[in-house]
């Protein structure tokens, strides 16, 4: 049987080392020995030996910050012996390696996997007075370990050295220790009373030195219990 579907690039990727890799730019391996957190419905396959569990609230804490912000996207461990492949939408997966002192801050629409190593915690992002459509709440990572995250589309990594502005629904993640807050990026005036907008009446702005990962995509709005494509928040249940 001959076709270009069994080409090199095509073919699983083996590797002697335990953990995450890609397979390709829309799908991630992992090299499964013991257990890891990954994205409710992102599992595409796997081979060997392996189980899945829906995991709850993570704690009264976690419980009452998920039904306050409405971020309710769920995780489950993976855990055991094998081969897992993850995706979500086939949107571009990217793999992080966060080193002890390292903190990010992602929306939580875009984490598909990460090890159980790495700690997290829902926090309101600093600055939003206002009401936001992609949603006011993220999850800081820390600690050591690797992290996925997917974009829509190839993004930009900008360098924040200078004041810097993105959509909310843009913005993928950036360093946890710039400083955020929401900025009018609409003139106000008559065609605003008349009903006319830009489309980008707020922008969320960074300050300090650090960076932010942008892509060239909007995520959809918050719609509290849509599907999963409609939630821009996170992580209602991590760690049980």
């Amino acid at each position: 049987m001959r076709s270009e579907l069994f080409s090199a690039e095509n073919l699983e990727k083996e590797s002697a080392q335990p953990g995450m890799r890609l397979q390709n730019s829309k799908m991630l391996k992992v090299e499964l020995n013991g257990e890891m957190m990954a994205r409710v419905g992102s599992m595409v396959a796997y081979q060997g030996q392996v189980q899945f569990q829906a995991l709850g609230s993570g704690g009264l804490g976690k419980f009452l910050k998920q039904k306050l912000t409405g971020e309710g996207v769920p995780l489950m461990k993976v855990s055991g012996r094998g081969d897992v492949f993850l995706a979500d939408f086939a949107k571009d997966v990217h793999v992080i390696d966060l080193e002890p002192g390292d903190a990010l801050s992602i929306n939580g629409s875009s984490v598909l996997a990460f090890d159980s190593t790495l700690q997290y915690d829902i926090r309101m992002v600093g600055g939003a007075g206002m009401a936001s459509s992609s949603g006011l709440f993220n999850c800081v990572f820390s600690g050591y370990g690797r992290i996925a995250i997917t974009t829509k589309g190839t993004p930009v990594v900008l360098s924040v050295d200078a004041p810097t502005y993105v959509d909310p629904q843009a913005a993928v993640c950036w360093s946890a220790n710039l400083q955020t807050g929401y900025h009018r990026a609409e003139q106000l005036g008559l065609g605003t009373l008349l009903g006319r907008t830009t489309g980008e009446a707020f922008t969320m702005s960074f300050a300090g030195q650090g960076f932010v990962v942008v892509q060239p995509s909007e995520e959809p709005p918050v719609l509290g219990s849509g599907s999963q494509e409609q939630q821009g928040g996170l992580l209602g249940g991590l760690l049980s």
